[in-house]
């Protein structure tokens, strides 16, 4: 997996394309923590619980049903308190937000791969292309290991990101303002 804190940032910067308006901190908040939730699984390892189990980590927690729950459940909290998004545009980003953990997640060189249909099925999938290095879990990753893959995610996940928002602003300005009516 990247580390927590890169699926945060890469939620964060992609989001930032995604919302064109100013929102409140809360709205980040809620960004970065649903980007980093579906790593609660790994407190099944305390529990026994195995890797390739589907309560185990990179199981149901990273499934599209996961994500869509997630959407729906902070989509729908939040309803009424963003104003600058519809109540459709929120599921879906927080949908879309909680999913790019596990897309990331299928981009790394290691572990057991992703359960995308938990819990119709705890098949494990990566993408045929993993340039992402694993991160240690627990307190390994404050350590020489932790820092190459750091390093890793810059490029991989950091700088795809920021090249979303690039496009995404350019994008908005070329459009230019919205017309008024």
């Amino acid at each position: 997996m990247p580390t927590i804190f890169s699926h945060a940032v890469f939620a964060s910067i992609a989001g930032r394309a995604y919302v064109a308006e100013r929102v409140p901190l809360r709205f980040w908040i809620l960004t970065a923590i649903c980007a980093m939730l579906p790593d609660v699984d790994a407190i099944s390892f305390a529990f026994g619980i195995p890797y390739s189990d589907m309560l185990g980590h990179r199981g149901l927690t990273h499934s599209i049903a996961f994500a869509v729950a997630i959407g729906l459940l902070v989509g729908g909290m939040i309803i009424g308190k963003q104003p600058e998004l519809s109540r459709t545009a929120l599921v879906v980003y927080f949908t879309l937000v909680t999913l790019s953990h596990s897309v990331l997640d299928a981009f790394t060189n290691g572990g057991l791969g992703v359960a995308f249909f938990a819990p119709f099925s705890n098949t494990r999938y990566f993408f045929p292309v993993r340039p992402i290095e694993v991160s240690p879990i627990g307190m390994r990753f404050f350590s020489e290991r932790g820092l190459e893959v750091l390093a890793s995610e810059i490029v991989w996940v950091w700088a795809p990101a920021l090249l979303i928002y690039l496009l995404a602003t350019a994008y908005r300005r070329a459009k230019g303002p919205k017309s008024q009516s």
